[in-house]
């Protein structure tokens, strides 16, 4: 199977986006209920698995982060996607992305230049757009590929290191805390996110705030 994603995710040297340790333990808080909504969402059959796919991809694209690049387009190559439509997502090319997937593709792409702290309002549409429930898949699929965008940047810089091609914005200390820090904040994170669920606490973070 041939896994081709664009060279300039491929070749990247530099962050396209580089996040703070403390937004990336946020994001694995969210991980269990997202997991559990995206593994109800495969049972059910409520969102296409393509869907959601595509959705992962468009975020991945806005972050740009290269080892989650190479490992969803070979998951998007074993579900049938063609090179040419995980390419066109890559790329933020818009040649096919489907009428009734829009919205949904345009709220992904906010919710990872949001860092994962999308608009209520633009939440609000997707909702109005899709329905409550689908719309908690659509995020859910967001949220599990920022948290690992978030660790797979800093991971990607450390292997372009090791090929002695660091990235031009990056460090060896930022890079291993992200790496050893993420391993140790995990199960914490995790547990978090669990008591959240426990309690009925939203499984997202939405900005109520309004733009001028």
């Amino acid at each position: 199977m041939s896994v081709q994603i664009p060279e300039t995710i491929s070749l990247r040297t530099e962050y396209k986006r580089r996040f703070s340790f403390w937004k990336m333990y946020r994001s694995f808080v969210f991980i269990p209920v997202a997991v559990s909504k995206l593994k109800s969402n495969s049972k059910t059959g409520l969102l296409d698995p393509h869907f959601t796919r595509r959705l992962q991809l468009a975020v991945t694209e806005v972050n740009g982060c290269p080892a989650c690049s190479y490992q969803h387009t070979k998951m998007a190559l074993r579900e049938g996607m063609s090179n040419e439509e995980i390419s066109s997502f890559l790329s933020g090319q818009e040649e096919y992305v489907k009428p009734e997937e829009a919205k949904a593709i345009i709220f992904a792409q906010h919710f990872a230049d949001s860092r994962g702290y999308p608009k209520q309002y633009a939440y609000d549409s997707i909702v109005q757009e899709y329905d409550e429930e689908k719309s908690q898949v659509i995020i859910s699929a967001a949220q599990v590929m920022i948290a690992g965008n978030m660790y797979g940047n800093p991971y990607s810089a450390f292997q372009s290191r090791l090929k002695g091609m660091p990235f031009k914005d990056s460090s060896i200390l930022y890079e291993l805390g992200m790496l050893i820090g993420g391993i140790i904040i995990l199960p914490v994170a995790l547990i978090h996110g669990l008591l959240r669920r426990l309690f009925s606490l939203s499984g997202m973070k939405l900005d109520a705030t309004i733009d001028e």
